[in-house]
């Protein structure tokens, strides 16, 4: 009888002592994590995709840790002097998802380019030619001719097979994003980045026929380069093909007058 009121004894003093360390010892940390807070950079005002971000565009705030995205920014500092990479409405976080240290890629290329490269726009005559309007700036691309070069056939030109959007434009001449959900903002031209012999295709395909832009790789910058620079290499090397095929008969005719 004795040894059962101890283990009684014994469980209630353990009891207690649980109790004791939830109440003032488990609780507040508890509370404390939840009463955590974090810097927070916002936009102050609209910001553009490619704008250039200042000190009047945005604030820092203190907020609740809790449920914070893992990506945002925390001081104006790391904010200021960085460009939009894509559009940011008053009171938005700013991320940096949605920042770069150098401007959105459509403002770099039209702002720099030096004559070995052309930027052209080709028209889309029906939603679907482009992507369903869901091309953007840095995508790589393959140009799709049907009946290309009236052969009833339909091919993606081997000088056409990887190509660089520049921007996806509408009717109104402004550049939409890839999320544009207002049909009057859907692009209507696509501007690409390409070499002048490009260009030429391009503007002959848009007379004579219909092109159409299949989605090859969209990501970071530097694979992006290797699709780009596969697609020079080939064109080089047709090229050359080229020039030496133009110079065979010059020299089969030369044979010929030696041999009379």
């Amino acid at each position: 009888m004795l040894e059962v009121f101890k283990n009684r004894t014994v469980l209630g003093i353990t009891c207690i002592a649980v109790s004791f360390v939830i109440c003032f010892v488990v609780s507040p940390l508890l509370s404390n994590t939840g009463n955590k807070t974090v810097n927070v950079v916002r936009a102050t005002q609209e910001i553009k995709s490619g704008d250039e971000i200042t000190k009047d565009m945005v604030s820092e705030i203190k907020m609740s840790g809790t449920n914070q995205p893992e990506n945002i920014i925390g001081s104006i500092k790391s904010a200021v002097g960085k460009y939009a990479t894509m559009d940011m409405t008053k009171g938005d976080y700013v991320l940096e998802s949605k920042i770069a240290d150098t401007p959105y890629v459509e403002n770099t290329y039209l702002a720099g380019l030096d004559g070995s490269n052309r930027a052209i726009s080709v028209t889309l005559k029906t939603f679907a030619n482009g992507l369903s309007g869901k091309l953007k700036s840095g995508d790589i691309v393959s140009i799709i001719a049907p009946d290309y070069k009236k052969t009833g056939i339909t091919e993606v030109p081997l000088e056409l097979q990887y190509v660089e959007v520049i921007a996806a434009t509408a009717k109104s001449g402004s550049d939409v994003s890839e999320d544009a959900g207002d049909e009057s903002e859907l692009p209507s031209t696509v501007t690409l980045l390409v070499s002048e012999e490009q260009s030429k295709m391009l503007a002959d395909l848009e007379k004579t026929g219909t092109i159409h832009m299949s989605l090859v790789y969209r990501g970071d910058r530097k694979t992006a380069e290797k699709f780009l620079k596969t697609q020079k290499e080939l064109n080089d090397s047709l090229k050359s093909d080229s020039a030496e095929n133009a110079s065979q008969p010059e020299e089969s005719e030369a044979a010929g007058d030696e041999t009379q």
